[in-house]
């Protein structure tokens, strides 16, 4: 993945080194998130735990949640943190592991890896072992560690498919994966994703709930199993952030899986059934998507028939193909795209959607029955796009801007 709707990992990277950086500097200086021993506390460590380390560890915690609720990590294992920051985990599974184990400590952010790298020197911790690196790259050889903890980064990766399969890869077979994360309930808006700097705010880059479970499945993971979930932005001191994330459905989550000692990945065709489960199908229809599966479909009957006629034709295939149900195919596809963002008119309350996807669907109806022009064609299709993209754009700004938000400071309680 090179870039994403304008903009590149490159970019993201570098928000997310400085606003960490900023932490690691700084931790007082306010953030949107919560930050330090109080948000430690917040999320479920327990305070004996959190004094028997450094300070200059603790202060910068900047956590999410608390995996070693899992309780995975055991004496004499190799640990691998992905986004150890100043190393309040990390610190942690050192204990855990003793002398005889080992933590890899994994951070893209010189500046908090420079601070753990003080504070293992100061404390005489010689069983971690820094890595400046990123998830989707991991520097380790395969079947390599025992567990594998993270806690608020992988919301952060631009392809969480390449980053659980690195993880995957140096997982040992039997070996662990304990997390906690961001995920959210509602697709991020139309647009929300195009700007670095909300990346490293840990919503915009976060997935839905369902689809990240999945998708460690699909690498291969086995008894993926959710801890617990917990309101995190509740904490946070930004109405904005808590504004949003509420609109989102943003949430920590906290999990535990293992990579199986036979790897087996899903085939395609398992994937693809998997998908048309009804809880999925229903989940299309929560978040306004019809459309745009409407019109993917025409786009796809139009021109994806149209290439394989002329892929047959090119290897002395002849083939009829009945033009009048080709062309009525396309344009009930089109018209079900009208239809779908008619649907979500009540939603968002917005109506010029309805009229620019009922424009594209005319002018596809003028060329299919009337007058064909490739050209009124095409242009059709793109209108019909556009606006099934304006329509999905006012519906999740809509989500995004809830009539009331909970904005108490209380802990939060894990859901069992």
């Amino acid at each position: 993945m090179v870039a994403i709707l304008g903009y590149s990992k490159e970019q993201i990277t570098e928000a997310v080194k400085a606003m960490y950086g900023s932490v690691a500097d700084d931790p007082h200086q306010g953030f949107h998130f919560p930050v330090g021993r109080p948000a430690a506390l917040a999320v479920g460590y327990p305070a004996e735990e959190l004094d028997r380390l450094p300070r200059t560890a603790v202060d910068r915690f900047a956590g999410v949640g608390y995996p070693f609720r899992a309780g995975v990590i055991k004496r004499g294992d190799t640990v691998l943190d992905i986004g150890s920051g100043s190393g309040t985990d990390t610190l942690l599974a050192s204990r855990l592991v003793g002398d005889a184990g080992k933590v890899w400590a994994l951070d893209i952010t010189p500046d908090m890896l420079a601070r753990l790298k003080a504070t293992l020197q100061e404390a005489g911790i010689r069983n971690v072992e820094p890595i400046e690196a990123d998830a989707e790259n991991i520097p380790l050889p395969d079947n390599s560690v025992d567990v594998v903890t993270s806690n608020g980064v992988l919301n952060l990766v631009p392809d969480k498919r390449k980053a659980f399969a690195e993880i995957f890869r140096v997982l040992k077979p039997e070996g662990r994966m304990q997390l906690s994360d961001i995920v959210i309930a509602k697709p991020v808006p139309v647009g929300g994703r195009s700007d670095p700097k909300l990346w490293a705010e840990c919503v915009v880059g976060a997935s839905i709930d369902e689809d990240y479970l999945e998708l460690l499945r699909e690498t291969g993971f086995a008894d993926v199993e959710v801890l617990g979930e917990f309101d995190y932005f509740a904490e946070s001191p930004s109405a904005d952030t808590r504004r949003i994330a509420a609109g989102l459905g943003a949430r920590s989550m906290e999990a535990v899986m293992r990579r199986p000692a036979e790897a087996s990945r899903r085939a395609a065709p398992a994937r693809f059934l998997r998908r048309l489960h009804p809880r999925r199908l229903k989940a299309i229809s929560g978040r306004g998507l019809w459309g745009a599966v409407a019109a993917i479909t025409a786009i796809v009957v139009c021109y994806g028939v149209m290439a394989s006629i002329g892929l047959l034709s090119l290897i002395g295939v002849a083939f009829a193909f009945p033009e009048g149900a080709w062309a009525t195919a396309i344009f009930a596809a089109a018209a079900l795209a009208v239809i779908a963002t008619a649907f979500n008119l009540p939603r968002h309350g917005h109506p010029w959607p309805l009229l620019v996807t009922a424009v594209g669907a005319t002018l596809i109806g003028y060329a299919m029955f009337w007058n064909y022009n490739p050209l009124v064609e095409a242009l059709g299709f793109t209108i019909l796009i556009g606006g099934v993209v304006f329509d999905l754009h006012r519906l999740y700004l809509s989500q995004c801007t809830p009539a009331r938000v909970e904005t108490s400071a209380a802990r939060p309680t894990l859901e069992r």
